[in-house]
């Protein structure tokens, strides 16, 4: 039988960012594990389901201390499915567990849940609604995270789907919450749709999606200047899609524009085809769930729109944006426009015109900062 912390020690978090600062494993993995191992080890193989593993710390770590088999996992992030997969490989357990979407499908049957819990609680209640829906009567959910990040708003959104929350110990920083008893059900409540009324557009939204089904004030602020984004573009991404405001905004506007959503996040993805479909475009729309458009062609867009997140998971770090940047470079037809909204104290300024092209603000208030940069153009040095 594997080590299990010879096995944490070797995971990694490609192809998520990698820095010092940033780790495929911490001390509220290893609490979850060894909180939840008596439960684990009383269950048979295809009973055990893992919910929001950063880079496979759950499901690796109990297949190896359990020997268990049939481990059914889902990851909202792309990143965190492609790093299990390459660490399950690493390590020899490829044939423990299997993906799926937060569905029947991985909880039917399922008498325990490990969860890292997310930090959106609308995320968290569309996960503890499915369990409590779909999981065995006798469930027993093993929910857990950093200290810092933990609410007492959580307790709350569980004890909406179940009748048992409690918290466990602490340590190192680290806290689980122990939580049994499912309710009675009625209808899901995700996903949810909102009228955006300024922009004319019905928004559809699963929990776990960036800033729900409203208008988050970066994306507002990008939208002003949207009449004046490449007006010949044939093609347009919406990188970082969201729930696809973007997109449907953009493909509304514009008849004959083509337009790829694009995100590493599932629930974004479902969140911006029902989207898309709500708002009578799904035919110029197309929805992929890709990491910072590593699967697009090269010079295979004329418009790249931008609204880049500057947190990798818990931590503060622009790694996934500078990543987003150097993707657009290389999809970028020459000529080709990438519009950008960002926080004005990160400065990607410079990042971008090295990464992409000659980059002018376009826009600026008192929190964000708006550029156009032009593809292969660069000024003389």
């Amino acid at each position: 039988m594997l080590n299990v912390e010879d096995l944490l020690g070797r995971l990694r978090r490609y192809p998520d960012v990698e820095a010092s600062n940033l780790y495929a494993v911490d001390a509220a993995d290893r609490l979850i594990l060894d909180v939840a191992a008596d439960a684990l080890a009383a269950v048979d193989s295809g009973e055990v389901a893992v919910i929001g593993d950063g880079y496979g710390a759950l499901t690796l770590g109990a297949a190896a201390a359990h020997d268990l088999r049939g481990l059914r996992v889902h990851q909202d992030l792309l990143t965190g499915e492609l790093a299990l997969t390459a660490n399950a490989r690493v390590v020899g357990l490829t044939d423990r567990y299997t993906a799926h979407s937060l569905d029947a499908d991985l909880l039917k049957g399922v008498r325990v849940v490990l969860l890292r819990l997310p930090r959106v609680l609308s995320g968290l209640a569309e996960v503890a609604d499915a369990i409590a829906r779909f999981a065995e009567p006798d469930v027993q959910v093993f929910a857990g995270g950093r200290d810092k990040y933990l609410t007492k708003s959580m307790n709350e959104v569980l004890a909406e789907s179940f009748t048992d929350v409690r918290a466990s110990r602490g340590r190192q920083k680290s806290r689980t919450l122990l939580v049994s008893g499912p309710k009675p059900v009625g209808d899901p409540p995700f996903p949810v749709r909102e009228h955006i009324g300024e922009l004319d557009i019905d928004v559809v939204a699963h929990g776990a999606a960036f800033s729900g089904a409203r208008l988050d004030m970066g994306t507002r602020f990008l939208l002003q200047h949207m009449k004046t984004m490449k007006p010949d573009a044939r093609d347009a991404i919406d990188l970082g899609c969201g729930t696809g405001i973007l997109a449907v905004a953009l493909a509304k506007a514009r008849p004959r524009l083509e337009v790829v959503g694009t995100d590493q996040s599932a629930a974004a993805v479902a969140s911006a085809i029902a989207t898309a479909a709500a708002n009578q475009v799904a035919d110029r729309v197309t929805v992929v769930r890709d990491d910072a458009m590593s699967g697009a062609p090269d010079n295979s867009a004329d418009l790249v729109l931008c609204n880049p997140p500057f947190h990798v998971g818990a931590a503060v770090h622009t790694g996934s944006a500078i990543k987003m940047f150097a993707e657009t470079g290389r999809v970028l037809r020459p000529g080709g426009e990438l519009w950008t909204v960002y926080n004005s104290h990160l400065n990607y300024r410079g990042v971008v015109e090295r990464m992409v092209g000659r980059t002018d603000v376009i826009g600026r208030n008192r929190k964000f900062t708006v550029t156009r940069s032009v593809c292969g153009l660069h000024d003389a040095q």
